[in-house]
């Protein structure tokens, strides 16, 4: 009652929606006029005995900033900042009713997850010091007067992280819950099952982190797993954040860890080695074998011992049967179940570890296609990673819900944008921005729909492609946590909102707006980020040619640099400070700087290659700086050029300089297999190759070889384009 008469109040004083900075948009704020509410250190915390930890995680989120040892009483009814159970303020699961006046703050919640997002919603109205983790001092800890009430639209609000393919660490697996539960999302994908290893400890199976955790040998060795204790941590880490850990145990397919400790679990009883570099294996779990069955279900028994969430992903994506075709074992079961196709072995296994789960009161969650393989009665949850509008169909009737999780928009390994100085990254999709995952269709939730939410996904496969990313341990570097927070960060911010705010209630321009001002927050939690590129505010051209930019300020606390000769700006460069006027618009470059160390890519105009559409796809350039006067091999990145299996053109376009780069043999690689060459024995400017492509697997390198030289000097630019035949 205490609330309710604190917002009636509130209303009665000149109540107004402000529109604040917090993400994600509550459903509610009204701000008042008037005085604010100041912590001090006399303040006292007091909450109901079932939001213990959380008054716990909120005394320790304000002590580090300020440097105060504030009381938690349990039990307490009054203190200048109290948690309550209040189903009636509060009637939806998750939801709260924050009220700050200048006596004091009141988060009345439905249940313990609702209290943890109402503590980080007053949380953002602080000044973005109190993400410190040390002592910050002379901070005016203020908040406005507010009364908040919120709850999220979307039940299912998840992040996947792989940690299959590179191992991450307990501590840093706590820090992504940490990351992930600032900006309310509730469930954790926990994909640490597949090809490159195998994750989860087991009792019973005691090889398959013995041997399937690892790759390689001595000093080259990667890998590692979480121990039953480790996982005990985690859950109880993330239970206090609102966040459920959901485990995947990836089957039929990405199950070659576990037949590298147990060869009898595949069809052919061959003997592998854990990869070291990324593939999809076409080795399967044999289904038609008891033993293999047994051990299925003896470790979907240990996950369910070990994790308490309600369901159970079984991964279930991207298998080739090619193996259960060929298996005698695998054929006699689809003759005794009169099944036709190998695929249809799949939904027969699905539909067997569905009844498994159910009767373990689970439900199990896999990829889109253990719906599509095979027609599955248990009611299952899908994950739809292809496109959000196959969702009906996937849902057989409403039989199965649906997780939106599409490739397209909420795959986060992709970059945010097309620019040059990306860091590595996956490439067999377009760009991800920050505008196409907060824009992804969504309708607001409906219990009565198929769809139950969203995820964004954090695949590691390019941890896979070589040595660039790992940590380096002599040193204790942690290169893979500042790549994963900078292809994660600000695009879980949209994630958050896309799932927690009603589609009525989002606009971009709205959000883009709000997301300026958390870079600051980011960066005071610690928390690595892509610092957007600056925008351009106007772009005149003038009656001489020359072209004027204006910039707008889209980074609170960045400061912009720029150049005006078409080199990168750098922390030297002259500061913006108005409209710039360059005679050709693509010498002008500028960048948004955080920090010395952290900074955005720069602000460029990119050439448009229209004249040159008939040849493809541009692929790279060479200047005089790449153009040799002796025979020399050049390599050049073509990932991504090569899109799927079949016959490319790749044309050398001369266009300027007094010199000509001329070309011989050409020769194209996957990773470092040799998979296609073009023998030349004359040196030709201007040069077109025909190359065949049978091998092609997605997320994985391809690089140019070739001969050139110039006869002359070495004033020469260019351009290479790749071209699928028709």
């Amino acid at each position: 009652m205490f609330a309710i008469s604190i917002l009636a109040a509130s209303l009665a004083a000149g109540a107004v929606d402000s529109g604040s900075q917090v993400i994600p948009k509550p459903l509610s704020e009204q701000f008042s006029y008037g005085k604010e509410f100041v912590l001090t250190s006399k303040a006292v915390i007091a909450a109901d005995p079932r939001l213990a930890a959380q008054a716990d995680y909120l005394a320790s989120a304000l002590g580090a900033p300020t440097g105060w040892d504030l009381p938690v009483k349990i039990g307490l009814k009054k203190g200048a900042i109290l948690l309550t159970v209040d189903t009636v303020a509060a009637p939806r699961a998750e939801g709260y009713r924050l009220t700050v006046t200048p006596k004091g703050v009141t988060i009345a919640a439905h249940d313990p997850a609702g209290a943890f997002y109402g503590i980080q919603t007053l949380l953002q109205y602080f000044p973005s010091q109190i993400y410190s983790a040390t002592r910050q001092k002379g901070i005016d800890w203020s908040v406005p007067s507010v009364v908040v009430d919120d709850a999220p639209d979307y039940p299912f609000r998840a992040m996947m992280l792989d940690a299959a393919r590179y191992y991450y660490e307990p501590e840093y697996v706590k820090r992504f819950i940490d990351i992930m539960a600032a900006y309310k999302l509730n469930k954790l994908q926990f994909h640490f099952i597949d090809d490159c290893g195998w994750r989860m400890e087991s009792k019973k199976y005691p090889l398959l982190t013995e041997v399937g955790a690892w790759a390689g040998e001595g000093a080259d060795r990667l890998g590692g797993f979480y121990s039953r204790q480790d996982i005990a941590d985690i859950i109880e880490y993330a239970a206090v954040r609102g966040v459920e850990v959901i485990p995947e145990i990836e089957f039929p397919a990405h199950f070659l860890a576990a037949i590298v400790a147990y060869p009898w679990l595949g069809c052919t009883g061959e003997i592998h080695s854990v990869p070291r570099q990324h593939f999809i294996s076409r080795d399967l779990i044999c289904p038609g074998k008891e033993t293999s069955l047994t051990f299925l279900r003896d470790i979907l028994d240990e996950t369910v011992e070990l994790f308490p969430s309600p369901y159970i992903n079984i991964g279930g994506d991207e298998a080739v049967y090619s193996r259960w075709e060929e298996c005698p074992d695998c054929q006699a079961l689809m003759k005794r179940e009169g099944l036709t196709k190998a695929s249809e072995l799949q939904g027969w296994l699905t539909n067997k570890v569905a009844g498994w789960m159910k009767e373990r009161g689970r439900t199990v969650i896999g990829w889109e296609e253990i719906v599509l393989r095979g027609d599955v009665e248990t009611p299952v949850t899908a994950l739809v990673w292809h496109n959000p509008a196959d969702s009906t169909a996937v849902s057989r009737g409403g039989r199965h819900k649906v997780i939106l999780t599409p490739a397209s928009h909420l795959y986060f390994d992709f970059p945010e944008s097309g620019l040059p100085g990306e860091p590595k990254h996956a490439t067999w999709m377009p760009p991800v921005s920050v505008e196409k995952a907060y824009t992804m269709p969504l309708e607001d939730y409906s219990p009565e729909g198929c769809v139950i939410g969203v995820q964004g996904s954090m695949w590691s496969d390019q941890f896979i492609h070589g040595t660039l990313l790992q940590d380096i341990p002599a040193i204790n570097e942690n290169r893979s946590m500042q790549y994963v927070e900078h292809f994660v960060m600000p695009r879980m911010l949209a994630l958050s909102e896309l799932a927690w705010t009603p589609k009525s209630k989002r606009e971009w321009i709205d959000f883009h707006d709000r997301m300026g001002s958390h870079f600051n927050r980011l960066e005071a939690m610690g928390v690595n980020y892509r610092v957007p590129v600056p925008e351009v505010e106007s772009r005149t051209v003038n009656p001489d040619g020359t072209v004027t930019f204006e910039l707008m300020q889209n980074v609170a606390g960045a400061t912009i640099r720029y150049t005006t000769d078409g080199t990168w700006p750098t922390r030297h460069s002259a500061v913006y400070s108005g409209p710039v006027t360059v005679d050709k618009p693509y010498k002008f470059m500028a960048i948004n700087m955080m920090s010395p160390r952290h900074y955005s890519l720069p602000l460029m105009e990119v050439r448009d290659y229209a004249e040159y559409s008939d040849l493809g796809t541009f692929t790279a350039e060479w200047t005089e700086k790449h153009v040799p006067t002796s025979p020399t091999k050049l390599r050049t990145d073509c990932t991504g050029k090569i899109s799927g299996n079949g016959r490319f053109i790749i044309t050398f376009v001369p266009e300027s300089g007094a010199d000509r780069l001329q070309t011989s043999t050409l020769e194209l690689y996957k990773r470092d297999e040799l998979i296609a060459r073009v023998e030349r024995s004359e040196f030709e400017a201007g040069a077109t190759y025909d190359v065949e492509v049978d091998c092609f697997e997605a997320g994985t390198p391809f690089t140019l070889v070739y001969e050139a030289v110039s006869t002359g000097g070495t004033d020469s630019q260019g351009l290479i384009f790749i071209r699928k035949a028709d």
